[in-house]
């Protein structure tokens, strides 16, 4: 069969195999070839790492200078009746694949993060094959929902407002035209599962569980991943119940911070750009934002994709010779490029000039979508879109 990108909205209905694993391949490339990092950890735990941050996490700490090896964590489906299945699930194929060739161990847990069984299975890993301890957790989960531990009701989170409501346009990948969102007001149910799915309370619970199991290493570091963005975003990311779940995210940060210094380990959170992922595409009035952002940085030459991001936030502050640089909240700001002055300036100006007509002229739209059709395999002129795929040949690669 012939694999051709179906999108439903902003949702990929469709990936390409092939070309997974060619977007792997370039991220590997980038990482080998660009500032290393030194005095890397060793043994890394990421959860979430089948795409975006996560997985540009795990590459760069394989192939960018610390030779990692690694577990990685995820919830992805695999090809079958209903489809050839998740570019998740390739990128965790053919990332294993690169690292098993070069003599790294490269564990993937296909699995709901939440559940014990997973902690069970990634605990039996360790002990197996890490000598019983990880120096490094990344926690990169993007999910909608989260079960409750005690009763196994599921909370939902919500992309709502907090105080007032707010109309925006977003851009519709499937019909190549900016929409009208409104977003509602949330009640204190919906802040409160908000901050349930997206804050840092599992995050908290996977580390106290590893500390429970002496599965940290003395020194361990652990780091999550957020977005502030400048004023332009604030009814979105700042003061909505995004915003309520990264402020408790911050604060779980500081918790584990005290937990962990006693062996001389730290909790980071760190604070990246804003970027075409999974799960930025579904966040109403960002991305009119986005497309300005890019066509400014990258006329500046400052455009950053996953994988800059992760390369230069291990080499150059996670793992460089000093204390980690942060700001005064403690956050780690990978996003400085994006909310230089000057690129602000040039982003607002922009911004007051699109509309509904000429939003793919004014703004980067050509390379938000190629981005996000790279998130899924395809838009790679490596890869012949046209050569059939055996869906017997997917079925029987394993992550």
């Amino acid at each position: 069969m012939i694999i051709e990108p179906i999108i439903n909205g902003v949702v990929a209905k469709t990936a390409h195999p092939e070309g997974c694993q060619q977007a792997v391949k370039n991220q590997i490339n980038y990482s080998k070839h660009h500032q290393q990092i030194h005095n890397g950890p060793k043994r890394v735990l990421i959860i979430g790492a089948s795409s975006g941050f996560g997985l540009a996490a795990r590459v760069a700490l394989t192939f960018g200078g610390a030779q990692a090896d690694t577990i990685g964590v995820s919830f992805e489906r695999g090809p079958g009746e209903k489809g050839v299945g998740t570019a998740g699930w390739y990128n965790n194929i053919y990332f294993r694949q690169q690292a098993e060739a070069e003599g790294r161990i490269a564990h993937n847990i296909i699995g709901d993060a939440f559940s014990t069984s997973v902690k069970e299975q990634v605990l039996k890993l360790i002990n197996q094959d890490f000598g019983g301890q990880v120096d490094l957790v990344v926690y990169s989960l993007a999910t909608g929902m989260r079960p409750d531990p005690e009763t196994g009701e599921m909370w939902r989170s919500c992309l709502k407002t907090v105080g007032t409501p707010f109309s925006g346009k977003t851009v519709n990948l499937e019909k190549n035209r900016l929409d009208t969102v409104e977003l509602e007001v949330a009640n204190d149910a919906e802040i409160l599962a908000t901050e349930k799915v997206m804050g840092g309370e599992d995050w908290e619970e996977w580390i106290h569980w590893l500390k429970q199991h002496n599965a940290l290493a003395k020194g361990v570091k652990t780091v999550a991943f957020s977005y502030i963005g400048p004023e332009v975003t604030y009814p979105i990311y700042h003061d909505g119940t995004l915003g309520r779940a990264k402020k408790h995210l911050y604060r779980t940060a500081e918790s584990l911070n005290e937990q962990l210094a006693a062996e001389n380990g730290g909790a980071w959170v760190s604070v990246c750009k804003a970027l075409v992922t999974k799960a930025s595409v579904f966040i109403p009035a960002f991305s009119p934002y986005v497309l300005c952002l890019y066509q400014v940085m990258k006329q500046m030459g400052l455009h950053e994709t996953c994988i800059e991001q992760m390369q230069r936030l291990f080499s150059e502050n996670l793992y460089q010779k000093n204390a980690v640089p942060v700001d005064s909240s403690r956050l780690i700001r990978i996003d400085d490029w994006e909310l230089r002055p000057d690129v602000q300036q040039a982003v607002n100006k922009l911004m007051g000039e699109l509309n509904d007509d000429n939003f793919t002229k004014i703004g980067d739209y050509a390379g938000y979508k190629k981005e996000f059709l790279q998130l899924n395999g395809f838009g790679f002129d490596e890869v012949d879109y046209q050569k059939p795929v055996e869906l017997s040949d997917l079925m029987a690669m394993k992550p």
